[in-house]
């Protein structure tokens, strides 16, 4: 079936509009920012000093904050994308109109991941512009790296929030669901497999466990923002908890692209069987 690029941006358009509306971009934007120059600015305040550490430290901070927030924004964000149409009776006047379910899902997504993209590098780059003059070339690119790996994370969970949408039956069951996929991704993931780290024994398997890794997108962020910088690596303590082939960004974020483009995928072909 062909797809036409017009509906899917006249609707990735209004989605947009109706979240600079409701100033939802503008109050993520000032979290990041917030945020951002707190841990910049007074993170080393627990080790007895205040001021800017250096890039490094401040990304590694961030890194952890983002793996909470960016999910859990994006979830909430999108679980209500279609289902959220089927209750307010909206759906079935969308699909009236010259507009295929493909289309439909695809400009929902579209206009969402732009919103959450803006409010990303609104946020992120007010803070990065205020400390844009204690920062070398490579200081700022390791920085940009941070921000679009960022956004990246956000898609992945935007994409499985629009999936939790489209098989979910009601508004109350796809927040339920939206609310279990972050405490797994974010939460329980990483217990279970430290556990099982543990209990077999790391080393023995690092190989098993670095691919286990991939199956979760918030690990994936963790990996192109601290295990590819050796620097990091040695300020976590964990230079050789992922082979050396794995701590490439370039296949890194094609995993990424893969949580992201995948459950969108899965959503399209679901919808369009409803």
């Amino acid at each position: 079936m062909r797809i036409s690029a017009a509906p899917i941006l006249t609707l990735a358009e209004k989605e947009f509009r109706d979240r600079i509306r409701n100033r939802w971009v503008l109050a993520v934007a000032l979290v990041f920012a917030a945020f951002a120059l707190v841990i910049a600015w007074f993170g080393p305040a627990q080790q007895g000093s205040v001021g800017f550490r250096g890039i490094e430290p401040t990304i590694a901070s961030l890194t952890s904050l983002v793996i909470y927030l960016a999910p859990l924004i994006a979830l909430i964000l999108g679980f209500d994308a279609v289902v959220g149409e089927r209750e307010r009776g909206s759906l079935d006047l969308l699909l009236s109109m010259p507009l295929t379910r493909t289309e439909l899902v695809l400009g929902k997504y579209l206009g969402l991941a732009a919103a959450f993209a803006s409010a990303t590098l609104i946020g992120f780059g007010a803070a990065g512009i205020s400390l844009a003059s204690r920062l070398n070339s490579a200081d700022f690119w390791h920085y940009s790296g941070f921000v679009a790996s960022s956004m990246l994370l956000g898609f992945a969970f935007l994409s499985l929030a629009v999936l939790i949408s489209v098989i979910a039956s009601d508004r109350a069951r796809a927040s339920g669901l939206a609310i279990a996929l972050w405490f797994f991704f974010v939460l329980i993931f990483d217990l279970l497999l430290l556990s099982a780290m543990v209990m077999i024994g790391g080393d023995s398997y690092a190989n098993l466990f670095a691919g286990v890794m991939l199956f979760n997108p918030a690990d994936v962020f963790r990996i192109l923002n601290i295990f590819s910088s050796s620097e990091l690596k040695a300020y976590y303590g964990l230079a050789s908890a992922l082979p050396e082939h794995l701590t490439d960004p370039l296949p890194m974020g094609g995993v990424m692209l893969a949580w992201i483009v995948v459950p969108l995928l899965i959503a399209i072909v679901r919808f369009k069987k409803l």
